[in-house]
C-alpha cells in the first residue's frame, strides 16, 4: 500500500492550541478513499477534536479492523501509537492494550461491517465489560470493499444502487450498546460536524465505554435515492435530540443559558456537558427511555442523532478488575514477582 505524506511545512502563522501543536501536529497522510466519503469527515473531526482538547499526540492509541471505515487512523493522529488488526477483532485488542497500559488514550475505529457482522461478539464485550475507550463506528450500511452489498446495519426496504431491496431487519449498535452497558452512547451524522465534534470531545474526556454511531455515506455504493444511509435522506430525516457544547475542566467553566433551555452534566474529571434541548422531554440520564425512544423514531424513519445516554458517575474495566495504577510496562520485578507468601495467600483467598 503506498501512503501519500504531507509536506511537513507548516506556516508560521497557524492557530496554536495550549500544548503549542497546530492543527497540521494531529493530521495523518493523505486520504486514499473515494473524494467526498463521509469517513473522511470523520477524521476532520476528530482531528479538530484532539485539537481542541489539546491531546498530546503519543498519548493516544488507535485501534481498527478491516474495512474503509478501518484505514481511516492512517488519515489522523500520524504522531499517535496505532494498529490495524484482523477483520472484526478490533475490540480484543483495544481491550488488551487498555489493560497493558491504562494511561493512553484509546480510539477504537471500525465500520458496520466490522462491529456488526463478523465482530458483532467482539463489539458486545468490550462495551459489557465498560472497556474505557471511544468506540466509533463509522455506518454506511454496505460493504464498500466488496463493492457495495447491504451490511446488518442497511435498514429493511432501503435499496441497493443496484436496485434490490434488503429484506433483512437491520442491527441498531446505538440501541445494543445501551442495552449492553455502555455509560455513553451518541449517534451524529458525518456531514454535521458542528455536532460531531463536541461529542468526540466529550466521548474522549469520558471514563468508561463511549460508543459513537456516526451515519457516513458511502458516495460509490450507497448514496443514491432509496438509501437510508445516503446524505439526502440523513439530512431530510435528521431528528436531533440535542446540540452538545463541551465544557473541558482546564478550562474556566461558565455555563448560561436561559432557565428550562439546558442541561449540565458534570463528568467525573470536572468537565462539562451543556446540552441544548430540542426535544425537550428528552431525558439523557434515563438508559430505559432512550431506548425507547430510538425504537419509536425509528419505526416513523427518523435518524436520531445527538448525545442519547450518558453517565457522569460511570467506572471501567480497571475499576471492576481492581488493577494497579501503574501501566504494566512500568512495574518492576518486585511488583511482578512477589514471592511465595503473596501466591500462598491468592491461593488460599480462593479456597
Amino acid at each position: 500500500m503506498t501512503y501519500l505524506t504531507k509536506p511537513k511545512f507548516h506556516h508560521p502563522a497557524l492557530p496554536k492550541n495550549a500544548l503549542g501543536y497546530t492543527h497540521r501536529d494531529y493530521e495523518g497522510t493523505i486520504s486514499t478513499l473515494c473524494a467526498g466519503c463521509g469517513h473522511d469527515s470523520i477524521t476532520a473531526a476528530v482531528i479538530q477534536a484532539c485539537f481542541e482538547l489539546s491531546i498530546e499526540p503519543h498519548r493516544v492509541a488507535k485501534i481498527s479492523g478491516i474495512g474503509c471505515s478501518s484505514k481511516t487512523p492512517t488519515y489522523f493522529l500520524g504522531n499517535s501509537h496505532g494498529f490495524n488488526s484482523v477483520h472484526g477483532r478490533m475490540p480484543a485488542v483495544l481491550t488488551g492494550a487498555n489493560l497493558a497500559n491504562r494511561d493512553l488514550i484509546y480510539l477504537g475505529v471500525s465500520g458496520d461491517g466490522d462491529s456488526a457482522s463478523i465482530g458483532l461478539g467482539q463489539f458486545a464485550h468490550s462495551i459489557r465489560r465498560g472497556v474505557n475507550m471511544v468506540y466509533i463506528v463509522e455506518n454506511n450500511g454496505v460493504y464498500g470493499l466488496t463493492k457495495g452489498q447491504f451490511s446488518a446495519t442497511a435498514d429493511r426496504g432501503s435499496k441497493s444502487k443496484r436496485g434490490f431491496i434488503n429484506t433483512d431487519n437491520s442491527i441498531d449498535l446505538a440501541a445494543m450498546a445501551l442495552q449492553l452497558g455502555a455509560t455513553f452512547v451518541a449517534r451524529s451524522f458525518s456531514g454535521d460536524k458542528a455536532q460531531l465534534v463536541p461529542i468526540i470531545k466529550a466521548a474522549i474526556e469520558h471514563r468508561g465505554a463511549a460508543f459513537l454511531d456516526v451515519i457516513s455515506p458511502c458516495v460509490a455504493f450507497n448514496n443514491h435515492t432509496g438509501s437510508t444511509k445516503s446524505f439526502d435522506y440523513v439530512r431530510e430525516h435528521n431528528e436531533a435530540v440535542n446540540r452538545l457544547d463541551f465544557i473541558s475542566s482546564r478550562m474556566p467553566i461558565e455555563v448560561k443559558y436561559e432557565p428550562g433551555t439546558v442541561e449540565v452534566v458534570e463528568q467525573h474529571d470536572g468537565s462539562k456537558l451543556a446540552l441544548r434541548k430540542l426535544a425537550t422531554d428528552y431525558d439523557i440520564s434515563d438508559r430505559v427511555s432512550a431506548l425507547g425512544f430510538l425504537q419509536q423514531q425509528t419505526a416513523k424513519g427518523q435518524v436520531v442523532t445527538g448525545l442519547l445516554y450518558v453517565q457522569s458517575d460511570s467506572d471501567d474495566l480497571h475499576a471492576h478488575l481492581s488493577t494497579v495504577e501503574r501501566p504494566l510496562n512500568a512495574l518492576g520485578e518486585k511488583e511482578l514477582c512477589p514471592g511465595q507468601a503473596a501466591l500462598e495467600k491468592i491461593n488460599a483467598s480462593l479456597r
